[in-house]
């Protein structure tokens, strides 16, 4: 398929904000498909949303500039008034000082070949080698399809088009049950392969070691006598402050896959030999929770880890740096057979019969079994002494449900618990801040917008202010004076006094005294993983009953 016939797409799928007709000029598309291309049309549909290309927007802007023969303040210029560099490159390609000699019309298989280069790319000339995969697309397009390039590789599409909308084009497309259509995801965790089934009429997939699989989420509790009261035979586990990690492992091959389905498997080749070595099984996919630890065995915070996790070179001198421990608590998958149907309990004794561990390295995780209130506040209070977040009550009659928050688990963190918000605006610093950004604006989710909750302006650390004005810039999306909007992107934890009614934020809620923990590492928690309005309602409410 040309990418033009892609750019047609795109613009009907901006100009509308109605869900159903997205979902039938998706729909419209996967049927006209031809077999071998469909899977890839999905992927484009959804405008690369899960990739990170590696290209910031000032990189973008030299690559602009250089392909349309404009000087990089031109560029600028252009953004500021848009606020978008899609348009921006619309515009420089309709107005084009270089005129190209040939032109030839561009496949998505090729727009697809360059962009699976661009993270592959390191190493001495790495930024020019850059420039020329994507300057190479917008050579010799048009400028509709100039600027979905652009946003493409920024990841910033614009066309309204999630997950849900997708799942729904492809059931519409091929005339099957939606339902049926997320079951097939969630063993898949791949649209592009689902809509390939789904074309075929075969809605059954199975579980493969080595291709992710969606994660089961947890539900909070208001508190641990309530998480009790829900089930007839709880499990008390530790509630690691980690990172949720997937062993995949078959003879002795092993992948590891984070909550988010990237693979993190370079990052932890320790891991790797851990699993080699202390899972006695011929395959299987089980879950676990890594934590930084230092030479006494305690954990340390999940900033550290974060650099692990970003690391992909080095990694020798990072494991002697940044050691780190797992501790297994799932079994999902095991010796050719899928255990997500079979209850916890099955799991957890499964589990237990194929790790070895080592203490302090590989290990399970800190479990009982227990409806004893006085029992499970001991091992709750021994949560928080080890510096963890507290514990998880989870249901062992019920079955594992990959990608929902069903009930079956539930987060136990005390009462006043840190709250996940994204960064949709911030400051420019005054006097030696000057050149930091601050006075962040938080927001939280509601039925798929982010309403800003409250703004965090003192108390960051100069450090902090320049990691965040790093993390910020190349997301910023308008700028007036000394404010600025940036894409809801970057995620923070944060701890607050209390909340409070405010008819400031359209949340009709504020943060007293909000101050970060930490950022968020986009693999462990996006945009998508926030708190919502719903959460923060619940919380004041609490507050309320215990105050």
């Amino acid at each position: 398929m040309h990418y033009s016939t892609l750019a047609k797409i795109y613009e009907e799928l901006e100009s509308t904000t109605k869900r159903l007709e997205k979902r039938d000029t998706l729909a419209e598309l996967y049927r006209k498909c031809k077999q071998e291309e469909l899977a890839l049309i999905v992927t484009f549909s959804t405008g690369y949303a899960d990739n990170d290309l590696g290209i910031a927007r000032e990189l973008m802007r030299r690559i602009i500039a250089r392909t349309y023969g404009a000087s990089e303040s031109e560029v600028t210029k252009k953004f500021n008034e848009t606020g978008d560099l899609g348009l921006s490159a619309e515009y420089f390609a309709k107005h084009r000082k270089q005129v190209t000699l040939s032109k030839k019309e561009l496949t998505i298989q090729h727009v697809h070949e360059n962009l699976q280069k661009l993270p592959k790319v390191t190493g001495q000339g790495s930024v020019d080698k850059k420039i020329s995969l994507v300057a190479e697309l917008l050579s010799s397009v048009s400028p509709i399809e100039a600027k979905f390039i652009v946003r493409t590789v920024l990841g910033d599409m614009r066309i309204g088009v999630a997950e849900g909308v997708v799942r729904d084009a492809i059931a519409k497309a091929f005339d099957k049950d939606s339902r049926k259509i997320e079951k097939l995801f969630d063993v898949t965790g791949n649209y592009g392969k689902v809509a390939e089934l789904a074309k075929k009429g075969k809605l059954k997939a199975k579980i493969e070691v080595g291709r992710p699989v969606r994660v089961m989420l947890a539900a909070r509790s208001p508190g641990l006598k309530e998480a009790l009261e829900e089930f007839e035979n709880p499990a008390l586990e530790i509630k690691y402050d980690g990172f949720r990690l997937a062993i995949h492992k078959e003879g002795s091959e092993v992948w590891l896959y984070s909550r988010m389905n990237e693979n993190v498997t370079v990052q932890f080749p320790e891991i790797v030999e851990l699993a080699r070595k202390y899972i006695k099984a011929r395959d299987c996919i089980t879950e676990g929770e890594v934590l930084v630890i230092d030479e006494k065995g305690n954990p340390r915070p999940f900033q550290t880890l974060s650099r692990r996790i970003q690391r992909k070179y080095d990694i020798k001198k990072k494991i002697k740096e940044i050691p780190v421990q797992i501790n297994l608590f799932d079994l999902i998958y095991l010796n050719g057979k899928s255990l997500m149907d079979a209850k916890l309990r099955e799991r957890w004794n499964k589990l237990k019969s194929i790790i070895k561990q080592q203490k302090g390295k590989f290990q399970l995780a800190g479990h009982i079994e227990t409806k004893n209130l006085r029992e499970a506040e001991k091992f709750y209070d021994h949560s928080l002494s080890m510096g963890q977040e507290g514990l998880m009550v989870k249901n062992l009659d019920a079955h594992y449900q990959p990608g929902r928050r069903v009930g079956y688990w539930l987060k136990v963190k005390p009462i006043m618990e840190p709250l996940d918000l994204v960064i949709v605006g911030a400051e420019w610093g005054e006097g030696k801040r000057a050149r930091w950004l601050g006075s962040l604006l938080l927001a939280c989710r509601d039925r798929g917008k982010f309403l800003s909750t409250g703004q965090m302006a003192s108390g960051l650390t100069e450090r902090q202010l320049e990691e965040l004005t790093r993390k910020l810039k190349p997301i910023i999306e308008d700028e007036h004076k000394k404010d600025v909007k940036v894409k809801p992107q970057v995620v923070v934890e944060v701890a607050y006094e209390e909340i409070q009614r405010s008819p400031k934020y359209p949340t009709g809620y504020a943060l007293r005294f909000p101050r970060l923990l930490r950022i968020r590492d986009p693999k462990d928690k996006g945009p998508q993983d926030v708190n919502t309005l719903t959460d923060i309602e619940k919380l004041f409410k609490m507050q309320r009953r215990f105050h």
